[in-house]
């Protein structure tokens, strides 16, 4: 495949400087704690994500915030919240749910972050299990399970998300093999906090695996049971993979989004389709003894220059401004080619690119996250959606679909497209539709059915009354993901409105109810807005 982007003769175009100058691997300012407090006895604290602003942009408020180092600290600080019966939730280290799961329920509740809870307690060669604290980031399991020839199988792309947040949320990477992509599906055995009544000193800890019925609620739990504080994940011997990109015409995408999972180990899709095209991520495992030291390290998940970064949003914001959509469509060619070009940044060696398949460990090519690991640069650099650099921006609306209907579904898609040829162009500024098999999962608040999840980015506006360019566009493909189609909304992302209804997609929300009534009779851990997730409230 032939690439005339960033070309010798066209590196003194502006857009193209720019946009190798965001891809320059540098070191840079590490994100900021999301919990800030006005006093220096942690009190009046507000919470925000990782991106610095909540779907319904309202500021989240706490009276304050508990550090606990240990799982004993951690009970003595729940038992003196549920002794006051005190409103609670637990926050990590990087914050990145995009929905108000960490907001406790008023002004006067307690943040419990798990930020020094990042220990990995055991790793047990012979039963191929680690047991680490919640804090403990996917980025420290891979390596620790490294340096014992152990791997976990399947997991997010992103390494800065915790434990504790992935079982929260039902976070995946992306197959339909071995027990699917969850992480929560390779846990086999939970500790949750919870409150407890005055004869039980106000707190219990409880101690969960698969013979009991209540680990599989708290697999994917919401935040909404208690404070878990340590899980034991179950790993498999390390292994090598050998992946190719291969980028073809999407005309026949739905047909093949139905299969191509099924063929090919850790399958995904990134989906162009102003241009028309997907690119398809043949990914399976393969011989140890095969050679090849491979590395992936996700472009836009390195650190970015400030400045750089800046002029892509005010380009975006001038765009949007004046209608341009012809700006983004070329906007988008430029970032999705160049992305390809460059092998989303796969290397073959940790260094170049020298072409395909690339092969090498899993601890190496499962996933990536460099712009968490800078020194601070005074916010020279800095991840791409840091807050402080005034870069990205953006909604993240993601779901799945059932395999046994996605095609309908994209085909729908195509039907837009060819209504409105540049309404999607947008979505390619930000690399497109990412499309992960997830498998289904005996979590009660799981993935009902084996799936393909959609993951779309888009331009945010910093004025809440502003209309989006395509905007209808848009919401129609997310309408029909989640009402026509039955989809499920990833319980970490979307806005608000996806959720409305959604609990009665889940066949076993009854028995997750009853668990939390259980764990949480007084609803310490819930607020307004989990009540209305799980409908016990109107969204």
């Amino acid at each position: 495949m032939a690439y005339t982007v960033c070309t010798a003769r066209s590196l003194f175009r502006s857009k193209c400087v720019i946009f190798l100058l965001l891809f320059i691997a540098v070191n840079g300012s590490p994100p900021e704690d999301p919990i800030k407090c006005s006093s220096n006895n942690n009190s009046s604290c507000t919470i925000t994500n990782s991106y610095g602003m909540f779907p319904d942009r309202s500021v989240c408020k706490a009276a304050n915030v508990a550090y606990p180092a240990s799982e004993q600290e951690l009970i003595s600080i729940v038992a003196a919240a549920a002794m006051t019966k005190t409103r609670i939730k637990v926050a990590t280290r990087f914050s990145h749910s995009i929905p108000k799961l960490v907001c406790p329920a008023g002004q006067e509740g307690l943040l419990i972050s798990t930020k020094h809870l990042n220990r990995v307690l055991k790793l047990d060669v012979q039963a191929m299990t680690v047991t680490v604290e919640s804090g403990v980031t996917l980025r420290q399991v891979i390596e620790e399970s490294a340096k014992a020839g152990l791997a976990l199988p399947y997991g997010p792309y992103w390494w800065g998300l915790t434990v504790g947040g992935m079982l929260g949320t039902g976070a995946h990477g992306s197959s339909l093999w071995g027990r699917g992509s969850s992480v929560h599906d390779y846990a086999v055995e939970i500790r949750i906090v919870t409150p407890g009544n005055p004869e039980e000193e106000f707190v219990n800890v409880r101690v969960l695996n698969e013979s009991h019925q209540d680990f599989y609620a708290a697999k994917v739990s919401l935040g909404v049971l208690g404070v878990i504080s340590q899980v034991t994940l179950k790993l498999e011997p390390l292994f090598k993979r050998s992946i190719a990109y291969v980028q073809k015409s999407d005309s026949d995408l739905g047909d093949q989004a139905a299969i191509f999972g099924h063929r090919h180990e850790f399958a995904d899709i990134t989906w162009y389709p102003s241009q028309r095209k997907a690119a398809y991520r043949v990914d399976d495992r393969i011989s140890s003894n095969t050679s090849g030291n491979g590395l992936y390290n996700f472009f836009p998940f390195r650190p970015m220059l400030s400045v750089a970064m800046a002029v892509v949003r005010a380009t975006e914001e001038n765009q949007e401004s004046l209608r341009d959509a012809d700006g983004k469509c070329i906007g988008g060619k430029l970032v999705t080619s160049t992305l390809n070009a460059f092998a989303f940044g796969l290397t073959n060696d940790g260094v170049v690119f020298a072409g395909y398949p690339v092969i090498g460990y899993q601890n190496r090519l499962q996933s990536s996250g460099t712009c968490l690991d800078s020194a601070e640069d005074s916010m020279i650099t800095g991840c791409g959606w840091d807050p402080r650099i005034n870069g990205e921006f953006f909604h993240q609306t993601t779901f799945s679909v059932a395999l046994s209907v996605v095609k309908n579904f994209i085909q729908d898609i195509q039907k837009l497209v060819q209504m409105e040829p540049k309404a999607l162009c947008g979505l390619e500024l930000y690399n497109g539709i990412i499309m992960r098999y997830v498998k289904a999962s005996n979590a009660y608040l799981g993935k009902q059915e084996d799936s393909l999840d959609f993951d779309i980015m888009y331009y945010r506006s910093k004025d809440p009354m502003a209309p989006r360019l395509y905007e209808d566009v848009l919401e129609e493909i997310e309408q029909l993901a989640v009402f026509k189609y039955g989809g499920l909304p990833h319980w970490g992302k979307n806005r608000n409105l996806v959720f409305d209804g959604v609990i009665k997609k889940y066949k076993n929300a009854g028995e997750f109810l009853k668990v939390k009534q259980k764990f949480d009779p007084l609803g310490l851990f819930s607020s307004e807005w989990t009540d209305q997730m799980l409908g016990l409230k109107e969204v």
